[in-house]
């Protein structure tokens, strides 16, 4: 009876001996799962937070292509509430990462007509329009500006800028079509991240889009009839 009490004391602290173990396993590794865990957590949302900035770029080239006022011989009038509208919806599909707050979105005109005082067709930025509150060369568009009042007016003073080599990166410039255009969304936003610096150091996302016009649009100017709306030129900053 002695040996077996020995034995059954032997036992239970053999047991408690190996449940302390693991315990202090478990809160060494502990540490360790959250970095490993809170970082994939990080670059998951990096990684969504990516493909929504995406699909708003996409949504609003798509949109702005097909977007104005159908006239007389179906030719279409682009107004400044329609590019209003188009950026307003933008802004809302955005609203779940603050698209507005923490970027700038840029839509550009590309067009390649003649228009009355051309010789031929040229290619060029005739407008730009814009919302979000950041500003600095880091979210203008990286492709080539225009002044607020071009495409204002069928004037050769609000043309726009010249750009025969298209927008976009090198080895994947967007040309527009002869006669027609180009609508090129470009998007800069300010990742804001989960938790701070401790897995990734500040961020820019940078996405663009473009779709070509899908109806017979009138490129002489863009139009503002009364009431008029205000324009959404890149000179402001607002959400």
């Amino acid at each position: 009876m002695r040996i077996a009490g020995i034995i059954a004391r032997w036992t239970r602290f053999w047991r408690g001996e190996l449940s302390g173990l693991a315990t202090v396993e478990f809160a060494m590794c502990l540490p360790v799962l959250l970095l490993a865990g809170g970082y994939g957590i990080e670059l998951a949302n990096y990684a969504v937070v990516n493909l929504r900035v995406s699909q708003v770029a996409l949504s609003l080239a798509d949109n702005a292509s097909r977007v104005g006022l159908m006239g007389s011989l179906s030719v279409v009038q682009l107004r400044e509430s329609d590019l209003n509208d188009v950026l307003q919806a933008a802004r809302l599909q955005g609203n779940s990462i603050d698209l507005t707050a923490h970027g700038r979105i840029t839509l550009s005109s590309l067009e390649n007509v003649q228009q009355s005082f051309d010789s031929g067709p040229v290619q060029r930025i005739h407008w730009q329009r814009c919302i979000g509150v950041r500003s600095g060369a880091d979210y203008d568009s990286s492709y080539g500006t225009t002044a607020i009042t071009n495409g204002i007016a069928a004037t050769q003073a609000a043309a726009g800028t010249v750009l025969s080599a298209g927008m976009g990166d090198t080895g994947f410039k967007v040309n527009a079509p002869t006669g027609s255009s180009v609508m090129f969304v470009e998007v800069n936003y300010d990742y804001q991240r989960l938790f701070g610096s401790m897995f990734m150091g500040p961020r820019k996302i940078h996405e663009v889009a473009s779709l070509i016009v899908r109806d017979r649009r009138d490129f002489t100017q863009l139009y503002n009839p009364s009431p008029a709306a205000t324009r959404a030129t890149c000179d402001k900053h607002e959400i």
